[in-house]
C-alpha cells in the first residue's frame, strides 16, 4: 500500500481510531467504506496525557468509550457527546454537493427531518442549513415579519431576550412577556398580551438553556389558534428537539426551529427548522423583499424543494459531512417510537432531579411542569459558586456548564442529560455525574467551611 502522510488525516477523523472495528454506518456508503483503505495508515491516534486522570470516576471501560479517544464526559446543555457511528460519517470521503450519492442522502435527511417533527402535511416544508441553531432566528426574522410588525416573544430567560433582538435587528418590532426567573407566563397571561394588540408571530422557546424552564407548547398553540389565528407560531427547540414531546402538524405550528448539537445528538454545525404551508404563504405574500441574503427563504425553499424530490439544486454549498452525521443519528432516533426516546428522557430527568433534592439542592425551575427533561439548571448551596465546584467535577471527567443567565449567573450550574448519554444503556454517564456532583458538593462545601 502506498505510504500515506499525516497531512491528509482530517481535524474530524482524530477524533476515533479507524484501525479499531467500525459499526455499520447508515448512509448508502457503507459498504463501499468498509472496502476503501484507510487514509491514516501512517497517523498515531492521539492519547491524552493522563487519561486516568480524565476518568477516575467515571469507571468507564475502553467498550464503553468505545473508538473514541477516551475524553471528560460532555454533560452541558449541548453540544453533547456523540455516538461513534454519528462521528464516523463525518469521515465521510470528498464529493460533490450536486453527486447523484449526496443528494440521495440530502433528500432523505429531509424526509427524515420531518419524521422527527411528527409532520405529514405536503404543504409544509423542513430547512437543512448550514449555521448554527441561531440562524434559524433570522430565517424567521427576515422572511416571516416586516419592518415595524409586532411580535410577542414569551420570555424565560436569555434566549428570549436574544430573539427578540434578532427581531429588532430586522426591524420587527417584540414585545416580551415575562415571567420572574424559573417561572413562565401562564396561559391567561398570553390571552390577555393577544387580545391587546395584533401580532405578527409569536415566539416561544420551548426549552430555555439559561433556566432550565420548559414551555407548555401545546397549550400555547391552542390559545393563539382561539384569540389570533393569523398568528404564526414559532417554537426555538433548540434544547427540546430530540428529547422533548414536539407535534408540529397536531399541534398545528408554524416554525420549530433547531440545531443539530443538541438532543439530536449531531456535531455543531446545521440549522434545523420546520416550516408550515402557513409560514410559507406568509413569506410568499410579503410586501417588501427579505432582508437578509444568506437566510432569505426565496434562495432556500427551491433548494430544499428540490434535494427532498431527489433532485440536485445549488445556492450555497452543503455541509456535506455534517449532513452525513445527520442522517446516521436520524436514522437511528426515527428507527423507533419518538414517545419512547422522549420517555427515556423523561426517566433520566427524574433521577436527576431526584438527586438534585436529595443534596438537599433546588432547581431554577422549581415548578415539576415547568421543568425540561433534558437539563436541570441546578442552584449551588449558598456561599458557592461554578468555580467551586465546576474544577472538581472536570476532575473526575465531568463536565458541566456554569449558568448562564446574567441576573443570576454565579449562583448556578447547568447538567445536560440528553442524547447517546441517556438512550445508551450501556453507558452510565448519568450515574457517574450524580456521584460526582455528591462528592463535589460535600468537599467544597467542607473547603468554604459551609
Amino acid at each position: 500500500m502506498p505510504a500515506r502522510t499525516s497531512e491528509r488525516l482530517s481535524l474530524i477523523s482524530r477524533h476515533f481510531n479507524e484501525k479499531l472495528p467500525l459499526p455499520q454506518l447508515n448512509t448508502p456508503f457503507s459498504s463501499e467504506r468498509n472496502t476503501l483503505p484507510p487514509d491514516d495508515i501512517d497517523v498515531q491516534v492521539y492519547k491524552p496525557s493522563s487519561p486516568s486522570v480524565l476518568l477516575q470516576s467515571s469507571k468507564q471501560t475502553p467498550a464503553t468509550m468505545s473508538s473514541q479517544t477516551p475524553h471528560s464526559t460532555l454533560l452541558i446543555p449541548g453540544p453533547i457527546e456523540f455516538d461513534d457511528a454519528v462521528l464516523q460519517s463525518m469521515s465521510h470521503y470528498a464529493e460533490s454537493h450536486v453527486g447523484p450519492a449526496f443528494v440521495k442522502v440530502f433528500g432523505e435527511t429531509l424526509s427524515l427531518v420531518r419524521k422527527l417533527f411528527q409532520n405529514i402535511d405536503p404543504k409544509a416544508q423542513p430547512f437543512v442549513l448550514s449555521g448554527s441553531g441561531t440562524l434559524g432566528w433570522d430565517l424567521v426574522a427576515s422572511n416571516l415579519i416586516e419592518r415595524g410588525e409586532d411580535a410577542l416573544v414569551i420570555h424565560t430567560g436569555y434566549f428570549g431576550d436574544s430573539f427578540a433582538a434578532c427581531l429588532e435587528t430586522y426591524g420587527a418590532k417584540a414585545t416580551q412577556l415575562k415571567a420572574p426567573i424559573g417561572d413562565r407566563p401562564s396561559l391567561p397571561q398570553i390571552e390577555q398580551a393577544l387580545k391587546e394588540k395584533p401580532y405578527k408571530i409569536v415566539t416561544i422557546t420551548h426549552v430555555d438553556t439559561s433556566t432550565g424552564v420548559l414551555n407548555d407548547i401545546k397549550g400555547i398553540a391552542e390559545v393563539v389558534r382561539r384569540i389570533s389565528p393569523e398568528t404564526l407560531v414559532v417554537v426555538d427547540g433548540v434544547c427540546s428537539v430530540g428529547c422533548e414531546e414536539i407535534a408540529f402538524d397536531a399541534w398545528d405550528l408554524d416554525v420549530v426551529l433547531t440545531a443539530s448539537q443538541k438532543a439530536i445528538g449531531c456535531p455543531p454545525g446545521l440549522s434545523i427548522v420546520m416550516t408550515s404551508g402557513r409560514a410559507i404563504d406568509r413569506f410568499k405574500s410579503r410586501k417588501t423583499p427579505p432582508s437578509s441574503y444568506y437566510a432569505s427563504m426565496a434562495n432556500w425553499l427551491p433548494i430544499m424543494q428540490n434535494y427532498e424530490n431527489q433532485k440536485a439544486s445549488y445556492f450555497a454549498t452543503p455541509a456535506t459531512q455534517l449532513v452525513h452525521a445527520l442522517h446516521t443519528t436520524l436514522k437511528q432516533i426515527t428507527a423507533r417510537p419518538l414517545s419512547e426516546r422522549v420517555a427515556i428522557h423523561a426517566h433520566a430527568s427524574d433521577k436527576v432531579k431526584a438527586a438534585v433534592a436529595e443534596l438537599g439542592l433546588s432547581q431554577l425551575a422549581s415548578k415539576p411542569e415547568n421543568q425540561a427533561h433534558g437539563m436541570t439548571a441546578i442552584y449551588l448551596p449558598e456561599g458557592l459558586t461554578p468555580p467551586d465546584v465546576l474544577p472538581g467535577l472536570a476532575k473526575r471527567g465531568v463536565i458541566f456548564a456554569g449558568g448562564l443567565h446574567k441576573e443570576i449567573a454565579s449562583r448556578y450550574i447547568r447538567f445536560g442529560h440528553m442524547g447517546v448519554s441517556v438512550t445508551d444503556p450501556a453507558r452510565k454517564d448519568i450515574d457517574n455525574a450524580i456521584a460526582s456532583l455528591k462528592e463535589v458538593v460535600v468537599e467544597a462545601k467542607k473547603a468554604k467551611g459551609l
